[in-house]
């Protein structure tokens, strides 16, 4: 156990104890957890003496530390901007998602102009580490790498004041003083607090990098969560080339910014072309575009569709697509526009690799499943926006003026919407309101000839 840090005079110092079981803190030592029950859990953890200074907040000055651009330009966008000086941002996601390889570009790219960098890595040796950063370009001056899964020899690595550092990942590094096993509640939540307090004193930006539950959760604590200042989980299908970056808790700007990058062969990029989904050739029944929101980006989306005898049972395959409101649109169009598919397989899914799964993908994936069933194949250069209710009806969705702006700047001629909802006049691109999803039905059918 380590030694209890010196006493300073007129500076309080509290001793915790802390379950090495489920990570419960108690300010005395008891027999039995509180927290989980478990008898002769609770150990010792010296806290550090702590002081505090007033001062008036109106004589801050905010301009002295800007954010530091992260050189991914998707990236500062989720971020508002850059990483804020002394802050915390804990990036997580699915093993192979890219993690690592986005926070290694951002160590090289902030090296790159001209500022020290730091690569704390708990996981991979030196030599793994440098062969993956090869890969992405050549290695600029300035970037460090520290490889260590103790605590203390992280905490001495920022203690050389690098402008952004990394740790990958925080749930490898284990602190001397618990007994707890490496990656477990308490050890996690001490790491996480000990590099959170010294990037604040030695105002570096630190990003976390985390693991995921089976169930693709933030593994560790929930009070990791609480500790860091920003938490960025990476989205995509590992075996795809897309990626999103989201903000799920942002304490210098909003949440509902989305970042989308490509992953390449030299590593993760803005996408050439954030049309997805609308580069097939191919006129065919079964395919119909739609427009997404996600935070303040919009996509155009291409929705798939597909039906075929049943060799069995009926199916229903969904990806990328909700498969709960693909089991509701097939019970529309059975039973109010008479488009059976009760003993077909039926396949939906997205072309791109980008999920949609909000309501407004209705009418294009309903469409989509017309189509084919009815033998027709609608224009490339119609998108279908809307929300269909169980009667059958067309409803109004959010945004739905941004949603034609953008079909307008794919290319598009021709969107189908419902029949309420506010719509500006946008030049150069014809709208159809429908009421219904049969009507939306025949508008396809008849501009597609």
């Amino acid at each position: 156990m380590t030694q209890p840090p010196p006493r300073v005079a007129g500076v309080k110092s509290k001793d915790i104890h802390v379950c090495r079981s489920c990570g419960t803190t108690a300010l005395r030592w008891a027999g039995r957890c509180p927290g989980c029950g478990e008898w002769n859990s609770l150990e010792v953890l010296r806290a550090a003496p702590t002081g505090s200074v007033l001062e008036e907040m109106g004589d801050v000055d905010v301009s002295a530390d800007p954010p530091t651009p992260s050189g991914v330009g998707e990236f500062d966008r989720v971020l508002g901007g850059g990483l804020v000086p002394g802050s915390t941002t804990l990036l997580f996601g699915e093993p192979g998602v890219g993690k690592s390889t986005l926070a290694l570009s951002v160590l090289c790219a902030v090296a790159a102009a001209g500022h020290r960098a730091l690569l704390i890595a708990s996981e991979e040796s030196a030599a793994q580490v440098a062969r993956r950063a090869r890969r992405l370009g050549p290695i600029p001056s300035g970037l460090g790498l520290v490889v260590t899964t103790d605590v203390d020899d992280a905490v001495a690595a920022l203690g050389h004041h690098p402008r952004v550092a990394v740790v990958d990942s925080v749930s490898a590094l284990n602190d001397g003083g618990l007994t707890a096993a490496t990656g477990s509640v308490p050890q996690v939540r001490q790491a996480a607090e000990r590099l959170c307090r010294v990037a604040k004193s030695t105002n570096t930006a630190l990003i976390l990098v985390g693991h995921v539950t089976k169930d693709g959760e933030l593994a560790g604590p929930r009070a990791l969560e609480h500790l860091v200042d920003t938490v960025v989980r990476v989205e995509g299908d590992r075996h795809g080339s897309l990626r999103l970056l989201r903000a799920l808790k942002h304490r210098f700007g909003p949440t509902d910014e989305v970042g989308l990058l490509e992953m390449v062969g030299g590593g993760l990029r803005a996408p050439l072309d954030d049309t997805l989904g609308r580069r097939a050739a191919l006129e065919v029944p079964g395919v119909v575009g739609t427009v997404t929101l996600d935070g303040s980006r919009s996509f155009v989306v291409e929705v798939q569709a597909l039906v075929a005898a049943p060799t069995g049972t009926a199916r229903r395959v969904a990806h990328m697509v909700s498969s709960q409101r693909l089991s509701l649109l097939l019970a529309v169009l059975d039973a109010r526009c008479s488009v059976e598919t009760g003993g077909l397989d039926v396949f939906a899914s997205t072309a791109g690799g980008l999920a949609a799964t909000e309501p407004a993908v209705d009418a294009a994936l309903a469409l989509a499943v017309a189509s084919v069933t009815m033998g027709f194949a609608v224009s490339r250069s119609i998108v279908a926006v809307g929300e269909v209710g169980l009667a059958g009806e067309l409803r109004a969705v959010r945004g739905l003026t941004r949603r034609v702006r953008e079909a307008r700047r794919v290319g598009a001629t021709l969107v189908i919407a419902p029949a309420d909802g506010d719509l500006d006049d946008v030049a150069g691109i014809d709208v159809v309101r429908c009421g219904s999803l049969i009507e939306a039905i025949e508008a396809a059918r008849s501009a597609s000839k």
